[in-house]
């Protein structure tokens, strides 16, 4: 089973700025697709961002100009880098992989708070 780690979650003011890390512990040859998913309290979890194998991204409107993800293969690794931050990103933001396979895994979740 592939582990996810995820790191970079905080307290951060409204406009600042955050970068979420998550790394793998599976083939990168083996992914299908990786993606960063929130809940907040109340909320049904939502996608923010993914990112496929060929590169290809998506993103939440919600999120669109401010939020970018990312890969580096190289060290098994995803990033989110989330700018201009709104109180409305408070969340808990979960890594999400996807094999080729079908089979997912899910991170333990970071929290991400912006205060206003």
């Amino acid at each position: 089973q592939v582990q996810l780690v995820e790191s970079g979650g905080g307290l951060v003011q409204t406009g600042g700025s955050l970068k979420l890390s998550c790394t793998h512990s599976g083939s990168n040859r083996s992914i299908f697709r990786m993606a960063w998913y929130r809940q907040a309290p109340g909320k049904q979890r939502e996608q923010v961002a993914s990112i496929t194998s060929r590169g290809s991204t998506s993103y939440a409107d919600s999120v669109k100009g401010r939020f970018t993800i990312s890969r580096d293969s190289a060290a098994n690794a995803m990033s989110l880098q989330m700018n201009t931050l709104k109180p409305e990103d408070t969340a808990v933001y979960y890594c999400y992989l996807q094999t080729v396979r079908n089979d997912v895994t899910w991170g333990q979740g970071i929290q991400v708070t912006v205060s206003s």
